[in-house]
């Protein structure tokens, strides 16, 4: 008997062929960024786009010049910011997953009570958030009685600085027409405010997907597969599986 297994989690996706329960028949391994839930939201959004993409496990400034055409900006060196928000939200004895308990306290908090480091904040498209995370605990220690929403604000306010000053910063740089947000902390309220803020601002499209396709889903895997075909022809069950696999970046 053979059983077709199918892997979602994470940024990315699986799928094997598994006889009798113990042979390997074939097992694949793609990733791919969140980025293509925006094209199943909005068809008619304009390249080249700017896409950041900010989840648990990465945060990244990619320029998206055609379908398969990606240039990497920038990446996180240390911590990604999801991984910042539920490190902190477990510190503070929040929910998890942080992120969404982080947004929901910090509403009732000020975020200028306590100022936390905007690491790299002017230093090209690379971001650093394992300081922040230090920051806010030694900042806890010292001041155990200041209200856990002001923490959770100040927190938020760092993060989301330092996310949209560079995402606006590398939209101007490359000539993007758009920014767009990709990735599970893209549901984050303050970021979608401060983004859509920045691209008034700034003239740009900008799209702010619905938070159910920010998540990992497969629509948005479904997405990339249909341009993907269309580009290269389907691929056989016997090609290689790449734990290592990245964006296909421009030279």
């Amino acid at each position: 008997m053979r059983v077709l297994g199918i892997e979602t989690s994470c940024d990315e996706t699986a799928v094997a062929v598994v006889e009798d329960g113990r042979s390997i028949l074939s097992n694949l391994i793609s990733s791919q960024a969140h980025l293509y839930g925006a094209f199943l939201e909005d068809p008619a959004l304009e390249l080249p786009l700017v896409v950041m993409l900010v989840s648990g496990g990465h945060t990244m400034l990619v320029a998206m010049e055609g379908h398969g055409r990606y240039r990497l900006l920038g990446q996180t060196i240390d911590d990604a910011a999801g991984e910042a928000f539920d490190k902190v939200a477990r510190f503070l004895g929040l929910d998890y997953p942080g992120g969404p308990a982080i947004d929901a306290l910090a509403v009732e908090g000020d975020p200028k009570a306590a100022d936390f480091p905007r690491s790299m904040l002017a230093e090209g498209y690379d971001f650093s958030f394992s300081g922040l995370k230090t920051a806010v605990i030694t900042h806890v220690r010292k001041h155990p009685d200041q209200a856990v929403a002001d923490v959770a604000a100040s927190f938020q306010e760092a993060v989301v600085d330092v996310l949209v000053a560079k995402a606006r910063r590398a939209a101007r740089d490359v000539g993007a027409r758009g920014l767009c947000l990709a990735g599970g902390v893209a549901a984050n309220s303050r970021l979608r405010e401060r983004a859509l803020d920045a691209c008034i601002e700034d003239g740009l499209q900008a799209f702010v997907p619905n938070p159910a396709m920010c998540t990992d889903n497969a629509a948005m895997v479904a997405a990339a597969g249909w341009w993907r075909l269309r580009a290269d022809g389907p691929s056989s069950l016997g090609t290689g599986a790449d734990p290592n696999l990245r964006l296909p970046l421009l030279g």
